[in-house]
C-alpha cells in the first residue's frame, strides 16, 4: 500500500467527515436553541456509535486496510475524534485493562478541559500583553484589557470566518 494511496484515502475521508460535522452542526443549531452544545454532543455520540459499529462491520465485510482507513480514520476522524477516544476506552476495557480504560476516559475529559482553559488563558494573556516597545504596563491594566476577551461565538465557529 503506497503512502500516496493512504494520503488520498485519509484526505477524502477527512474532508467528507469535516463537512458532515459542519453541516450537521449548522442544521441542528437551527433546530435546537439554547446554550447547551446539542450539536457537539450529538456528533460525539453518533461518532462513537459509528466507530463501534463500523469497526466491527468493516473488519468482517470490508477488511481492506484502505477501507477502514477511509471510514474510521478519515471520515470519523474528521467527523469527531471523540469516537476514537470512546472506542479506545472500550477496547482497553474489553482487553481487561480496566484501570487504563478508566484513566483514558476520565483523563481525556479532565485533560481536555484543563487544556482548553490553559489555551484560552494563554491566548487572552498574549492578546492583552503589554507592547514590546519597552513601555511598561501595570498588571491591573492588562487585566482590564483581557476582561472583554470572550471565547468565539457559536456563529463564528459555524461560519468559518476569514480572519
Amino acid at each position: 500500500m503506497s503512502i500516496w494511496s493512504q494520503i488520498a484515502v485519509l484526505s477524502v475521508g477527512g474532508a467528507l467527515g469535516v463537512n458532515a460535522r459542519f453541516w450537521l452542526t449548522v442544521g441542528l443549531n437551527r433546530w435546537v436553541e439554547g446554550p447547551f452544545p446539542w450539536a457537539t454532543v450529538t456528533i460525539n455520540i453518533t461518532g462513537s456509535f459509528a466507530i463501534g459499529f463500523l469497526a466491527v462491520m468493516l473488519a468482517h465485510h470490508w477488511p481492506h486496510p484502505l477501507g477502514r482507513m477511509f471510514v474510521v480514520t478519515g471520515f470519523l476522524g474528521g467527523y469527531t475524534t471523540f469516537s476514537s477516544y470512546s472506542f479506545e476506552s472500550l477496547k482497553l476495557w474489553e482487553d481487561g485493562r480496566r484501570t487504563l480504560s478508566a484513566t483514558n476516559a476520565v483523563g481525556s475529559v479532565i485533560g481536555g478541559m484543563v487544556a482548553v482553559v490553559l489555551g484560552v488563558a494563554l491566548a487572552r494573556a498574549l492578546i492583552a500583553s503589554p507592547p514590546s516597545s519597552g513601555e511598561s504596563v501595570d498588571a491591573p491594566a492588562i487585566d482590564r484589557r483581557a476582561e472583554g476577551l470572550d471565547l468565539p461565538t457559536e456563529a463564528y465557529l459555524e461560519e468559518g470566518q476569514d480572519s
